[in-house]
């Protein structure tokens, strides 16, 4: 087989080579340009669309998840539309101010088009420098991708050298795109901000629980973000033959791996590969262990949090955040109460597909209370605050995760739950919480 040298790319494809400015001349008015995730978003090639925004009108945007460029020169209104549908801290300030719209995003289907209305006219990602081959790769993270190169009607791809290759959907061949520039050489991993000692130990607890009674030798699982289910990795090492199917895949993972913790040799749905849309904040070393490592496969959200593909794997555990949960069950993970906090991401769907999977189980974990303007308040609340958005059905709510303990209440009588509920919340608000369930639910 021909090698090459990794900078030869561009004497092979001079011909796509260009400025990011050149590149972005492509977008017109009233074009729908989608940007890539995470760590696929091309900060040269968003730089230089954001500097069109005085002369282009009608155009939006679609930057889901992570704004690491500003699309709005000092915070003022301009013609672009930008939209998201999960909110990280950087989008917020944005979002507040009127300048970011929220996406309620629909569940996802391997046989459906996120697309509801009409394609992406143009697509901005990062890649991988084309292989011998000419293959390009997504890099950390696929998220839709794939799906957005085969739909739009250009694609713009931002070469960065440090993206690493995986199996599974995670590649594009140099031929479907169309321009090619340079990432900019200031680029990093994504870092998860330390949590305070508290929260530590708090999350610690918890996933202590979670590890030691409830995930069992040869469960397939998934982890969502947040302070706690993110941090599931580093409490399952004394289980056996695990698998991993998740939205994303995060660190200590491939310690796990490496290690024979992790081996999906039990998994039902892609056997002996860890499966996911995207990795979660990884040190470089971890990307260095990952990088080529055929059991690795990232793929589309549409195929890792389509309900049925998650319900098709036999024990099926799935762990995620909740910022709320009152005590008939139901589960907040996104707004405090009417303000849009984060995102449904896939909470929803691998909770309903957990529940549906032989064996299978959703464990929502928080913390039982926070701090909130210097006043500690329970996060098991009686009923949640107006505005509040329902992420889990109380009908889907399995167990319930604090430090204080497990409250298992799946297919429980509305008596049962409080008394479960009430059992787990922080000891100071347990006789204001029980008082209130009597008034409300007269139980």
């Amino acid at each position: 087989m021909t090698t090459h040298s990794a900078s030869d790319w561009r004497e092979r494809y001079a011909h796509k080579l260009t400025t990011p400015e050149e590149a972005v001349a492509l977008v017109r008015d009233g074009d729908r340009v989608v940007i890539g995730m995470h760590y696929q978003t091309p900060l040269a090639l968003c730089r230089a669309l954001a500097a069109r925004a005085g002369e282009l009108r009608g155009v939006e945007i679609e930057n889901s998840i992570a704004t690491f460029i500003s699309w709005w020169e000092d915070d003022a209104p301009n013609d672009f539309t930008v939209r998201s549908f999960f909110l990280q801290a950087s989008d917020r300030p944005a979002f507040r101010k009127g300048l970011l719209e929220y996406v309620i995003a629909p569940p996802t289907r391997e046989d459906a088009s996120y697309w509801l209305d009409r394609k992406p006219d143009v697509f901005l990602t990062s890649v991988s420098p084309p292989d011998a081959e000419g293959w390009c790769s997504f890099g950390m993270s696929v998220w839709g991708a794939p799906e957005v190169a085969r739909e739009a009607a250009h694609v713009i791809g931002e070469v960065n050298p440090r993206l690493i290759r995986t199996g599974g959907d995670n590649r594009i061949h140099v031929d479907q795109i169309e321009l090619l520039v340079e990432a900019p050489k200031q680029w990093k991993f994504l870092r998860r901000p330390p949590n305070t000692h508290e929260e530590a130990e708090i999350a610690a607890v918890i996933c202590s629980l979670v590890g030691a009674e409830i995930v069992q030798d040869g469960d397939t699982l998934q982890f969502g973000t947040g302070t706690v289910s993110a941090a599931m990795s580093s409490f399952i090492g004394h289980r056996q033959e695990l698998g991993i199917h998740s939205e994303l895949v995060f660190g200590g993972i491939p310690a796990l791996v490496e290690g024979g913790v992790i081996t999906g040799s039990r998994k039902t749905v892609h056997p002996g590969k860890v499966v996911g849309a995207s990795f979660g904040p990884l040190t470089a070393d971890e990307f260095a262990m990952v990088d080529g490592d055929p059991r690795y496969e990232l793929y589309c959200m549409s195929h890792t949090n389509d309900i049925q593909v998650i319900a098709a794997h036999d024990n099926m555990c799935v762990v995620n955040n909740a910022l709320l949960v009152d005590l008939t069950g139901q589960i907040n993970g996104e707004t405090i109460g009417p303000e849009i906090y984060s995102g449904t991401g896939g909470a929803f769907a691998f909770a309903v597909g957990a529940l549906h999977a032989k064996n299978g189980r959703s464990v929502t974990v928080l913390p039982s209370t926070s701090v909130v303007h210097g006043e500690r308040r329970s996060r098991i609340v009686a009923m949640l605050p107006q505005g509040s958005a329902v992420t889990v059905p109380r009908g889907y709510a399995d167990i319930i995760v604090t430090e204080y303990g497990i409250a298992r209440i799946k297919g429980g009588t509305l008596r049962r739950r409080i008394e479960e509920l009430c059992g787990i919340a922080h000891p100071d608000f347990r006789s204001e919480l029980r008082a209130e369930a009597r008034r409300l639910y007269g139980v």
